[in-house]
């Protein structure tokens, strides 16, 4: 059997387009909170609920679409062992399972939305906006963990190319339809101002889940016949999806805190905080492009059994990771009043911007190391550790500096600092876990 390529050029090959796919979410959260913030009448009240709305949801989906990796981790490690006809029923038993989860959690959620965003402290015409926003949008969120899905069966089978184009296509969609149905268009469509950012949002991930539906079943050998009896393989996918449920509700924590301690400030703090935010959730996507690559290359080494390039690999990616970081921070620098101004106009709102948004700089190059070792350790299948670094991470770091923050008043400096130290924590103890273990296998 050939050994995996891990040369610069297949993990470009495999990098870029899972760049270009995976900001496909950020940039249909983005696009709805530059779109509105923008709105003549109310567009602080609508900024400050899609940032709500959007942490929640964004909550919601990062929690469930965890099973993406679990996906892709068990067939790049099949792919890896020679084994993949082995597979057979497994890919559709996994997408069910992924759909099912999704409307159990849709329910559970729908009918206590009011209580919900009242706990992250929305109030007044902010709460009304945050409640019209979500009744929409939140039906897009079964289509988006079935695309998620199959992205995680395409990357399995080492390929990031299709993915990219389905995530084009949905984001060039919703920021036309942003602006179409934000502000209307003339004589055929009435201004929809929140309502029209939500349904730009749920028209983008109908189509994608469509082209996802097709192109699975034009472009590779897998049916989503449902069959039985269930494949061994599910019963680690239930393990691996419920420890990544339990690091996902330990990160949601943390920034479900945030946005709440931010809104208790006032709706020109949450506002400014909502900006901030969409750019580093963007960042963040854009340096997981790279992880993406290791998360893919990983799987199919350790089922090689190839500890020597895991740990060439293991080393170039976050090389390339922290040079993208060392770009978005210049970026960043160059670029300091205008991506405000992007998002919103009012003078106060981007006075409190200003004067926080050197903290988002500072923690890109800790999300660079963090973010490309949380992806080689999900292709390697080590959930329950990664369970554990979140959990520490939110317990010993995150929440003691927010509150401590929160006590010295320190504002949104406070917020941010927190989220400085729980990102530097995962990144020290996956560095400290990946030498401990792995290196040693290259010796034996």
């Amino acid at each position: 059997m050939l050994q995996t390529d891990i040369s610069f050029k297949r993990i470009q090959e495999l990098a870029i387009p899972a760049i270009i796919s995976g900001i496909a979410e950020p940039v249909l959260s983005a696009t709805d909170a530059a779109v509105v913030g923008n709105i003549n009448e109310f567009g602080i009240e609508s900024l400050a609920a899609v940032g709500i709305v959007g942490s929640f949801l964004s909550a919601l989906i990062w929690i469930l679409a965890q099973t993406r990796s679990a996906i892709s981790a068990i067939v790049s490690q099949n792919l890896g062992a020679g084994k993949l006809n082995e597979l057979h029923n497994f890919p559709a038993q996994a997408i069910y399972f992924n759909i099912a989860l999704s409307v159990i959690v849709l329910f559970s959620t729908y009918f206590f939305v009011e209580e919900i965003f009242k706990l992250l402290n929305a109030e007044g015409l902010v709460l009304t906006s945050s409640i019209d926003y979500y009744n929409i949008r939140v039906w897009g969120f079964p289509l988006t963990l079935f695309t998620f899905a199959v992205f995680g069966l395409f990357r399995g089978l080492q390929n990031t190319f299709w993915p990219m184009i389905i995530a084009t296509i949905g984001a060039v969609l919703n920021i036309g339809l942003d602006f179409a149905l934000v502000y209307g268009i003339e004589g055929f469509i009435m201004p929809m101002a929140i309502k029209g950012a939500a349904w730009a949002s749920l028209i983008s991930q109908t189509v994608m889940a469509v082209i996802a539906f097709v192109l699975l079943l034009k472009k590779t050998e897998i049916s989503l016949k449902l069959k039985f009896p269930l494949h061994p393989e599910i019963k680690r996918l239930v393990s691996m999806s419920f420890n990544l449920f339990l690091r996902s509700v330990a990160l949601n924590t943390a920034l479900i805190l945030a946005t709440r301690e931010a809104a208790a400030l006032g709706k020109e703090y949450i506002a400014a905080h909502t900006i901030a935010f969409n750019i580093w959730i963007f960042t963040a996507f854009f340096i997981d492009g790279y992880g993406a690559a290791g998360n893919i290359l990983s799987g199919k080494l350790l089922g090689e059994r190839n500890y020597s390039s895991l740990w060439k690999l293991t080393k170039k990616v976050n090389g390339y990771n922290l040079a993208v970081a060392a770009g978005l921070v210049l970026f960043g620098l160059l670029l300091y009043e205008p991506l405000g101004l992007l998002f919103n106009k009012d003078e106060k709102v981007l006075s409190i911007f200003y004067g926080m948004f050197f903290m988002v700089l500072i923690c890109l190059p800790f999300n660079a190391m963090a973010f490309t070792l949380d992806s080689i350790f999900k292709g390697l299948g080590e959930m329950g550790y990664l369970r554990n670094v979140l959990l520490g991470a939110t317990l010993f770091g995150f929440i003691p500096v927010l509150y401590f923050s929160k006590y010295m008043d320190w504002g949104l400096i406070g917020i941010w600092t927190a989220l400085i130290v729980w990102v530097a924590y995962r990144a020290v103890a996956l560095m400290v876990k990946f030498r401990r273990k792995y290196i040693p296998l290259i010796e034996n």
